[in-house]
């Protein structure tokens, strides 16, 4: 037995103890002020900070406020109004509930907290100086409904902490970014932000989607909401709904990345992995994702007090969120089709050529729908806002391309929700020049007499070829630039992914069985997860309790490391109860052969050939990006090219 005697710690080193797990930095202060302002129903927020934090942090609300009584037992260790009892812990709604903050930043600063509360006629404040402090009673004050918590001097009694602080740029922007994940979360909520007596941010209440969009664009940047989509989907009792970057919108580094659990930003690996999966088909090799999301779900399904500062969760059924999160965001990046990015940009240069700070965005007044997935875009073709010069030139438009007719192959002909088959070239040659387009046959009677825009497809009709490497086509915004290599093996990388699994997964059994060697646990997951192998094409075995055989393989991977592949996949299933291992080698190498089997550079086309591929692409998942996660093509506006050759200036 040790001969140190043990004692109780006095209540305030406990609350310096805490105030280390709770606050390392100013910008946690903030984080700490603002859940309790937005947990007292405040809808006005307003944030004073200097030097950093450093030097002062003030946060006023209009929220119910404190009664003079309850003033004490705000800055007391464990008080708090928001959980009484354990059912209230497991069904937490609120984004602060420890009853920590307060003390914690008090034993460490210098601390004004002064409160009215609603239907009161006297604000009260109490002081304290980081020491055992608020004995004295309350002293009244003049002070709207709501509270005001001023703190100053961080750290000033813990210099071994102050020294860990960076410079006063660096500490402003961690509390700025700390503020904008409370503004995403809490739309109806305003928000402003100064410092050193400057306005950084003023976000006014987000009542419906146009403004919700703005003030995603306030946050994350008006390039950010240009070049993303808003979707909803609904499943097992769980919702996922918010902004998705497109695939082109990528990042060099995961920093324009929100995810909200039940409003609250969280970090957790099974989200991060279920996303990173979702994009992985589609995605540049090194480039991150830029989206914001919300995950909504019974509050007794998610344990938020897995961490002192409440930045990770643990989902009571992490495997069925994983797989919530990675099909419906596959499934929505897979739905976005050419028509869909079209009708975005010719939204913004019919409707609003012109972007400026004070209004980025125009509200959202159309919806695609796919099965129970939301998937919202700026307003379609709307024939007031037809560009009439388009329109006069129709006619002539329609006579100079017509050798599109050619390639109205019975691929192009496939019914609505069927991604349609690839003709080899060679086959789309042979095709007669006056067979009827698709295109043509499904034009409505009303659309032909009126040569209204939605004669034109998408990606509109081939002009030329440049370098045999780009095809060029004109459609109603302008000019499309294809590079039809990429283009053409997306088509057939989809197509094969799609034979595969139409005909089943072919196993191969090995001439020479491969043995593997794993811990315990692994081996019990082999077991556990066999029927994820069996699926995919593999027959293991278990030989003793750290070892395992391979006797079969899916076909495609007869020449791959399978030893290393299962040892991959059994770590990802310890880890994240699933894993796409398996699959994602199986798509490399369909990849491979989409590659091999793809048109090639210097290869000539006719218009034919281009305007079919042209209309496979629309109609292909994925199709503005090749496997490699490369951009298929892009649009140049009359706008964009106006300003290239200064016309107009």
């Amino acid at each position: 037995m040790s001969s140190h005697s043990i004692k109780a710690l006095s209540t305030h080193l406990i609350n310096q103890i805490a105030a280390g797990e709770v606050v390392d930095r100013p910008a946690s202060v903030v984080k700490e002020l603002l859940e309790n302002a937005v947990d007292a129903q405040a809808d006005t927020i307003s944030l004073e900070i200097d030097k950093g934090g450093m030097k002062r942090i003030r946060v006023r609300d209009n929220g119910v406020g404190i009664s003079k009584d309850e003033l004490h037992l705000a800055l007391s260790r464990h008080a708090t109004s928001k959980i009484t009892n354990l059912h209230d812990l497991e069904n937490v709604q609120s984004l602060g509930f420890r009853g920590e903050a307060l003390p914690s930043i008090a034993s460490i600063a210098r601390l004004k907290l002064s409160s009215r509360a609603k239907g009161s006629s006297q604000g009260w404040c109490l002081h304290g100086d980081g020491k055992e402090i608020f004995v004295d009673p309350p002293e009244p004050i003049a002070h709207p409904e709501g509270t005001s918590v001023d703190i100053k001097d961080l750290f000033f009694n813990i210099p071994a902490r102050r020294k860990f602080l960076k410079t006063e740029k660096t500490e402003f922007h961690h509390i700025e970014i700390a503020v904008k994940k409370i503004a995403l979360s809490c739309f109806e909520t305003q928000f402003s932000l100064q410092h050193n007596g400057r306005s950084i941010l003023h976000l006014l209440p987000a009542l419906d989607q146009e403004s919700a969009n703005k003030r995603v664009a306030d946050i994350c940047g008006t390039a950010f909401i240009e070049q993303s989509f808003y979707f909803e989907h609904e499943a097992a009792d769980l919702r996922l709904w918010g902004w998705v970057g497109l695939p082109t919108f990528s990042r060099a580094q995961a920093d324009l990345q929100y995810f909200f659990v039940n409003g609250r930003v969280i970090r957790d690996r099974v989200v991060s992995h279920a996303v990173r999966q979702a994009y992985q088909d589609v995605l540049y090799h090194g480039r991150h994702p830029a989206y914001v999301l919300f995950l909504e779900l019974a509050p007794k399904l998610v344990d938020v007090n897995a961490h002192p500062r409440k930045q990770e969760v643990r989902f009571r059924e992490s495997q069925l969120v994983h797989s919530f999160l990675h099909h419906s965001l596959k499934q929505a990046l897979a739905d976005i089709r050419p028509d869909d990015v079209i009708a975005s940009a010719a939204d913004k240069a019919t409707i609003s050529p012109k972007v400026s700070n004070d209004n980025p965005l125009q509200a959202i007044d159309a919806s695609k729908v796919h099965s129970k997935t939301q998937t919202h875009y700026p307003a379609k073709y709307a024939q007031q806002h037809l560009n009439l010069a388009v329109k006069e030139t129709m006619a002539a438009y329609k006579q100079l391309h017509q050798p599109y007719q050619a390639n109205a192959t019975t691929n192009l002909s496939s019914s609505n929700n069927a991604v349609s088959t690839p003709v080899p070239l060679a086959e789309q040659n042979a095709i007669p020049s006056d067979t009827p387009t698709t295109a043509e046959t499904a034009l409505t009677s009303e659309q032909k007499e009126n040569n209204t825009l939605g004669a034109i497809p998408p990606l509109g009709f081939a002009v030329a070829q440049i370098q045999g490497v780009f095809i060029l086509a004109e459609n109603a915004m302008g000019l499309i630039i294809v590079d039809m290599h990429a283009a053409h093996e997306r088509i057939r990388y989809e197509y094969l992914k799609r034979s595969m699994a139409e005909d089943n997964i072919r196993s191969q059994s090995l001439l020479v069985p491969v043995s593997v060697s794993v811990s315990k646990a692994e081996a019990d997951a082999a077991e556990q997860y066999a029927t994820i192998f069996t699926d995919l094409g593999f027959c293991l075995d278990r030989l003793d309790s750290e070892k395992l055989i391979i006797r079969a393989v899916p076909s495609l991977l007869k020449d791959s490391d399978v030893a290393v592949l299962v040892s991959d996949v059994l770590a990802d299933l310890l880890m994240y109860d699933n894993s796409e291992r398996i699959q994602a080698e199986m798509n490399t190498i369909l990849g491979t052969m989409a590659c091999h089997n793809s048109v090639r550079a210097n290869h000539t086309l006719s218009l034919p050939e281009m305007n079919a591929l042209l209309r496979d692409m629309e109609r292909t998942e994925h199709s503005g990006q090749c496997n490699h996660g490369r951009p298929t093509w892009t649009q140049l506006t009359m706008q964009q090219l106006d300003t290239l050759f200064m016309r107009g200036q």
